[in-house]
């Protein structure tokens, strides 16, 4: 219970965000659910698979207005190239920073 209260209110916040009122809600709450899911023991597979929901234009990197919660607040710290998008090598940095 205490990972769904939070779950379900970043879903509510981002949902009334205009920057993912293009993103499917679905693909939403499954990105929610995976990001909340991830602990110290998460796996590259997660990673990848998060990545994969949040690429929502299939261009291969997570711009800032594709990231939520932790990605989305550590964006700059995890775009190591400055690039203004997130590659998928560059957001695994997301596991070092939950260590």
């Amino acid at each position: 219970m205490k990972k769904v209260l939070p779950t379900m209110m970043l879903i509510a916040a981002l949902s009334s965000c205009s920057s993912t009122k293009n993103m499917n809600t679905a693909t939403i709450s499954q990105a929610a659910t995976l990001l909340s899911s991830l602990s110290s023991n998460a796996t590259v597979q997660q990673v990848a698979s998060l990545f994969s929901l949040l690429d929502t234009n299939n261009d291969e990197t997570v711009s800032s207005s594709e990231a939520i919660g932790s990605i989305a607040d550590n964006f700059g710290v995890l775009d190591t190239d400055n690039s203004a998008g997130l590659s998928l090598t560059e957001m695994e940095g997301i596991l070092a920073l939950l260590k």
